[in-house]
């Protein structure tokens, strides 16, 4: 028995088997990746930066998407008009499209760090209008398809043998409001990640960021009185601090000068590489010398993360008096893995995801007789691995990097308990 509609590929109804067998083992796959994504933002701390909090929240529309592709047959099998068919079209035509998106806002948040300084507060900030224009610009196309439809071409959604989605008789609708808005998307990320991969270049450390996960970035102020090496949370920023902590006193400095300080910057380092009260905060304005010109915009991504609970130290026996930190410089840099690597795999997957889509459906364009039953399989089988692709990516860097930043820890470990026990000794 052969299943052919209008425009679609004649197919045995053993080949149309082997196609949801394909498209369904695949969509378990997705499924476990969906899964392993939320499960680990759940449990870990270690996966809660910015870039991570993207992906999570993506994994939800990649649910919706697994539900669409694991329809599967079934969607055209059950009649072009029919409510399960119409459903898994407007899934299609909605969530695939939400996955493109969530990898640019990806890039952007990259971009944003690299260039601009943004810091955690202002990256999430973001995160509600990455949403809803994400949620906008994909759903009310979808949903207005669903009430299309005309004598000649009938409705808009239909069978395209695989699932349902808009049906062949509406080719270039596909063409210019799907695959046109999904290679244009894709496009901007890639001049987004050369802008970032030259500006990397250009600070001479590229081969050294793969190396040390560690990619440097602008300098900026720390209070003297800081450690003299602070690691942020997860290893996903990181300051250097120079090992001089010399106290200033009172008259260092006028409050106008603090107040004027800070009026050039979004927030103080202080805070943020400190989020337990500290034992002797600084209650004295800031020297003269510690100028606004040493704050760059949204101050330095060296807190884009929460800081990092620290390793316990005994204490002094002796308490010793409150000093009034004075700034020094700090070397700022980001984690190459987590910010750089991760994203950019999100988008090699992305682009192996929607190579064939895209020929199968230009080419049928091209040749309304156009059949090709392995380029369906390898379509059926590409395009439900979405989230499956997104998880490898998620938790096989993401523990990389935490391995990374215990090694770290244990390296920071080893200086302090050598310093210390100078100390005591």
């Amino acid at each position: 028995m052969m299943l052919r509609g209008r425009g679609e590929a004649s197919l045995s109804e053993e080949q149309l088997r082997a196609l949801g067998i394909v498209t369904r083992t695949a969509s378990a796959m997705s499924a476990l990746g969906v899964v392993a994504i939320i499960v680990t933002f759940s449990l870990s701390r270690h996966f809660r930066n910015p870039m991570h909090r993207l992906i999570f929240i993506n994994a939800f529309y990649n649910a919706f998407d697994v539900v669409c592709t694991m329809i599967s047959i079934s969607g055209p099998k059950a009649g072009q008009t029919s409510p399960l068919c119409q459903f898994q079209a407007f899934l299609n035509q909605m969530f695939p499209v939400a996955d493109v998106l969530w990898t640019l806002f990806m890039a952007v948040n990259v971009f944003l760090i690299v260039f601009r300084s943004y810091d955690i507060e202002a990256l999430r900030k973001l995160e509600w209008k990455y949403i809803v224009v994400a949620s906008i610009v994909t759903f009310v196309p979808a949903l207005a398809f669903l009430f299309v439809r005309n004598d000649d071409k009938g409705p808009m959604y239909g069978s395209v043998t695989l699932w349902c989605a808009v049906a062949p008789s509406w080719v270039l609708i596909r063409i210019v409001c799907y695959y046109v808005p999904i290679w244009t998307m894709i496009l901007i990320t890639i001049v987004l990640y050369c802008l970032v991969g030259i500006e990397i270049v250009k600070r001479r450390r590229a081969l050294q960021s793969i190396t040390s996960d560690s990619v440097p970035l602008d300098d900026t102020m720390r209070p003297a009185g800081a450690a003299s090496e602070t690691w942020s949370e997860d290893a996903d920023t990181q300051n250097y601090y120079s090992s001089n902590t010399t106290p200033t006193s009172p008259k260092d400095g006028t409050a106008d000068e603090l107040k004027h300080t800070h009026a050039h910057a979004r927030f103080s380092p202080w805070p943020r590489l400190h989020p337990h009260p500290h034992p002797h905060p600084p209650t004295q304005p800031l020297p003269p010398s510690s100028t606004s010109a040493s704050y760059s915009k949204s101050s330095t991504p060296a807190a884009i993360l929460p800081p990092m609970t620290t390793r316990p130290h005994h204490s002094q026996t002796q308490e010793q008096p409150p000093t009034t930190p004075r700034l020094q410089p700090i070397k700022s840099s980001l984690s190459f893995r987590q910010y750089i690597l991760m994203p950019l795999f999100f988008f090699l997957a992305l682009l192996s995801v929607w190579v064939a889509p895209t020929t199968n459906r230009v080419a049928a364009f091209a040749n309304p007789s156009f059949s090709s039953y392995p380029l369906l399989l390898v379509v059926g089988a590409t395009g439900s691995l979405r989230g499956f692709w997104n998880g490898i990516v998620f938790v096989t860097i993401g523990v990389k990097s935490r391995s990374t930043r215990r090694r770290q820890e244990q390296r920071r470990w080893a200086v302090d308990d050598e310093r210390g026990g100078g100390v005591l000794r």
